[in-house]
């Protein structure tokens, strides 16, 4: 029981030993904020712990060499006044706040060899977030405003889009800027109109086609783009995507048959053993002897496979409907194969094995329609339709 104690405590040490040295390395290459966290996260469990002394230590030079850094490089940022460069400045001032709004609850932390509480120099950066923030927001809507009224192209409209949403969640209810990111949303938007042309001699199955055009059902439909089976008449489409079916090819229904013969010997009763003046023979402990008889059997197994085969040929393509021009052609196509498998026998079914047996007691089935086939094939037409529309890009 002592070994199984040391072992443990032992084990804990060395894990223990292992996270300060990683925090320590994280402060020593200058990735302080996994120093600070990997500090709190351990002081926020037991502070006092005896184990978590050189937490403290780590933390305290952590905070003071992040700030200090952050500091520095927002002075310098702020000397190259570049409006680019406020969501920076404003994102290290909020950053650095929380830092401290995370360390507050855990002080005092008091180290142990040095007898004195460490020291964190707290700054209220409040004054400079807000003027930060007021200045990020000034130039966000000004510079997505100038996108939105300059744009050459819907790649302008995203962008000044993803301003105007950023805007809206740093400052809700600046100024018009909801109404401007629903501008942006309604110009930068594509909209492609679905067509499906079937040039096949085979008829396609009015539940496939809604199926195939269900676009709900592929979750392709995302912010910038939609696509409507039904074209709207108050939309003006920038692509056409086609779907067409060239051909549709039905096999004929086939059976075929294939017939094994089977034999084997199985026990067919007993006699007893007797001598050569024919007494019957018994064993030691004075019971008669039997010996098993064996007979021949013979079976004639029937084996039928009922066959039958759609394969659907098409492709789709993606045309700009402004330039005329057909951007992208994928293949589409796929097999579906119907088989069933019976049997019937002539003769001793003792002769047959196991797998043989199960199949005598399978009947034949009708077999399905053309339309059903067509169908069937095309449940895998959609999923290779579904992996093509996620991957088509328009922009």
């Amino acid at each position: 029981m002592k070994k199984l104690l040391l072992l443990s405590s032992l084990v804990l040490l060395f894990i223990a030993c292992g996270g300060v040295k990683k925090t320590q390395e994280a402060l020593n290459v200058g990735n302080y904020g996994n120093a600070i966290n990997s500090s709190l996260s351990n002081l926020a469990e037991n502070k006092d712990k005896k184990g978590n002394q050189p937490y403290i230590l780590l933390l305290e030079e952590a905070y003071k060499k992040n700030t200090e850094r952050e500091l520095q490089e927002i002075a310098f940022l702020q000397k190259e006044n570049n409006p680019a460069n406020l969501e920076r400045i404003y994102d290290s001032y909020t950053q650095l706040k929380n830092i401290q709004q995370r360390i507050r609850p855990i002080l005092p932390l008091y180290i142990r060899d040095e007898n004195r509480n460490a020291k964190f120099s707290f700054n209220n950066y409040d004054e400079k977030i807000i003027k930060a923030k007021q200045q990020l927001s000034d130039y966000l809507y000004n510079n997505a405003s100038d996108l939105l009224s300059n744009a050459s192209s819907k790649a302008d409209y995203r962008k000044a889009y993803d301003d105007f949403a950023y805007l809206n969640e740093l400052s809700p209810g600046y100024s018009d800027c909801k109404i401007k990111q629903e501008e942006a949303y309604a110009k930068g938007r594509d909209f492609v109109k679905v067509s499906m042309i079937n040039d096949s001699d085979q008829i396609i199955p009015s539940r496939l086609e809604e199926d195939l055009l269900n676009f709900n059902t592929y979750g392709v439909n995302n912010l910038w783009t939609e696509y409507h089976a039904q074209p709207r008449r108050n939309i003006d489409y920038d692509y056409e995507m086609q779907v067409a079916f060239r051909s549709i090819v039905i096999s004929p229904e086939k059976v075929s048959e294939k017939q094994i013969s089977k034999e084997r010997q199985i026990k067919d009763g007993y006699r007893y053993a007797e001598d050569a003046n024919g007494n019957i023979l018994k064993d030691s402990l004075g019971n008669e002897i039997k010996i098993d008889n064996f007979k021949t059997v013979r079976c004639d197994f029937h084996q039928f496979t009922q066959f039958k085969a759609a394969q659907v040929v098409g492709n789709v393509s993606f045309k700009d409907l402004r330039t005329k021009q057909t951007i992208n052609t994928y293949p589409l196509a796929s097999e579906f194969i119907f088989e069933h498998i019976y049997a019937n026998y002539q003769g001793d079914k003792r002769a047959l094995e196991t797998d043989l047996l199960n199949l005598i007691t399978v009947v034949s089935v009708p077999f399905p329609s053309n339309e059903q086939m067509v169908y069937d094939a095309g449940e895998d037409v959609k999923g290779k339709l579904k992996n093509i529309l996620q991957n088509q890009r328009f922009n």
